[in-house]
């Protein structure tokens, strides 16, 4: 057993063992959610600040009433801003035509993206979480990680604003409700970390929604946390049902998370139980870490076989879930 010691939260490191509590969460009054890029990448905050002026969105539309972006067809969304992350990362928000409508994405869903490269016979497709909400009108949010060789994320990354986006959903992955589970584990390593954000900030959007979260999070470098902010509000929020553990494999000088790989002590220490009921685990990464973790899916619609750490650990098939 590892030594508690070795993993870091969000919160202060005597919050990060907290036993959960079945006190209420803050009021409401606390949520207002932080969206603004404050010192990221030293872009200013000025990016992400709007207007209050919302004549363009009447305040008397209802949600169910706002008319939904993805029904199944292609869209075509012009990226309105860029904002860089870090060295590789960009988040692009994309406006919709119309600024009442949401993206009425179903939770958890992902989109696809298209693109035809100019000497290619055939487009590239690739899925994408949004980060953003997705009962926010008038745009959505990707957060997309260069990789080199990448023929999706290197043409996001080369887009200009005024520029157009193929897109098209909803994906359905895994349908939530809200406590379908008392206590979920999100298992994420890189840019896997978009489908379990966009999990987690529905939970706790929700205020009838009891569900405990933890999340274990790995990554080469700090500057590849992404989302760290985010995740952060959430923590600092709800200290009592959200906890996040980050694993690096080049921490620097001082770093007091975890180090190396997601380790099979460091989820038994973090980890529900497999004993306990009602309890899911989420998995989503790059090859390496379903190997090492859950073992692969087949496909969308074939989860395969449990292996791995979790099957190690006395976990079933049942009780995860391959994003």
């Amino acid at each position: 057993m590892f030594a508690r010691q070795a993993f870091r939260s969000a919160q202060p490191l005597k919050q990060g063992f907290r036993k959960y509590s079945t006190e209420s969460a803050p009021k409401k009054a606390n949520l207002t959610p932080i969206y603004v890029a404050v010192g990221l990448a030293g872009v200013g905050a000025g990016l992400y600040r709007y207007s209050s002026d919302s004549s363009s969105v009447p305040a008397a539309i209802k949600l169910e009433d706002r008319p939904k972006v993805f029904n199944g067809d292609w869209v075509d969304l012009k990226l309105a801003e860029i904002e860089i992350l870090s060295h590789n990362t960009k988040r692009f928000r994309f406006e919709f035509d119309d600024p009442e409508a949401v993206s009425g994405l179903p939770v958890a869903s992902a989109l696809l993206a298209k693109f035809k490269p100019a000497d290619a016979e055939k487009p590239v497709l690739r899925p994408y979480t949004p980060t953003s909400d997705e009962d926010t009108p008038g745009y959505l949010e990707l957060v997309v990680k260069a990789y080199p060789g990448g023929p999706m994320s290197e043409h996001l990354h080369s887009m200009n604003v005024d520029q157009r986006l193929s897109l098209k959903g909803p994906l359905p992955k895994y349908p939530w409700e809200a406590n379908k589970h008392d206590h979920i584990t999100l298992i994420a390593g890189g840019t896997g970390i978009t489908p379990m954000y966009q999990l987690a900030r529905r939970i706790f959007k929700n205020p009838d929604d009891r569900t405990k979260v933890t999340l274990v999070f790995g990554n080469v470098s700090e500057d590849d946390i992404l989302l760290k902010k985010e995740l952060e509000d959430l923590e600092n929020t709800y200290p009592q049902r959200f906890r996040a553990f980050y694993v690096l494999d080049n921490p620097p000088e001082g770093w007091t998370g975890g180090k190396g790989y997601i380790t099979k002590d460091l989820l038994k220490t973090v980890m529900p139980e497999p004993k306990e009921e009602n309890i899911k685990i989420f998995v989503c990464g790059p090859p390496g870490l379903y190997k090492a973790i859950s073992g692969p899916k087949v496909s969308p619609k074939d989860q395969g076989e449990l292996t791995g750490i979790l099957k190690e650990l006395g976990y079933t098939k049942e009780q995860v879930f391959k994003f």
